[in-house]
């Protein structure tokens, strides 16, 4: 059975059907999700893609997390099913509650479009599987407002229950507390980031074909918990 992997279209939206392509290239079933469906469709795992999500009006990912698809992921989230929040989606996991923390304006207050490298943190949550810990990635970076802050606490909880998933390397590209580019939810299946896998699957397009894996881990994951 094909792992049938959800891509939510909000408003705004930029980076589904790249998600969707990720999903198909990985050999997986991508299924469109529309911003007012409560039915999640039978899905397996959800990517919530980059982009302006409802103009980013009031804030960035703020107004998405009371669509009515949100409903859903929220409490599939919560019940175990994996979720990926790439940039924009990343913004909507915050605002939910699903991740702590926040994304806020870039320290230099200027756009950021850049092949970043990245560092593998944690290979065990079902997007990280195909990596190794401590690997090095290169990746597609573009945002405006992907500054990570917490206070210290969650910042030292993250640290300390390895939930920090990946760290930017080089250069911190728009000011996150400890160079923080990726975190995970207590449960580990819940997964957001700020830069673009999905841009990063074939050599056609991509400077490396290293954001491949967070696709093929999923699918793996589905496998090893469906056996």
């Amino acid at each position: 059975m094909t792992t049938r992997i959800g891509v939510v279209t909000f408003p705004g939206s930029l980076d589904d059907r790249d998600a969707r392509r990720a999903v198909a290239l990985a050999g997986g079933e991508p299924v469109a999700l529309w911003h007012r469906d409560r039915d999640l469709h039978q899905v397996d795992a959800v990517v919530l893609p980059g982009g302006f999500s409802y103009g980013d009006y009031l804030r960035c990912g703020a107004i998405a997390r009371f669509s009515p698809v949100m409903e859903s992921v929220i409490g599939q989230a919560r019940a175990g099913m994996p979720v990926l929040g790439i940039c924009n989606g990343f913004q909507v996991l915050c605002e939910s509650h699903l991740l702590p923390g926040a994304l806020t304006r870039n320290d230099h207050l200027h756009f950021v479009c850049r092949d970043q490298r990245l560092r593998v943190e944690n290979a065990a949550t079902p997007w990280t599987r195909d990596y190794a810990a401590g690997e090095e990635i290169t990746v597609p970076l573009k945002n405006g407002e992907g500054g990570y802050i917490a206070d210290e606490r969650t910042l030292d909880e993250l640290e300390s229950e390895g939930r920090v998933v990946f760290r930017y390397l080089g250069v911190n590209p728009n000011g996150s507390h400890r160079d923080i580019a990726g975190i995970t939810n207590e449960a580990g299946n819940v997964v957001g980031l700020m830069p673009h896998p999905e841009h990063a699957v074939e050599p056609l397009t991509g400077p490396t074909t290293d954001g491949l894996g967070f696709f093929t881990s999923v699918l793996e994951n589905y496998l090893v918990s469906n056996a």
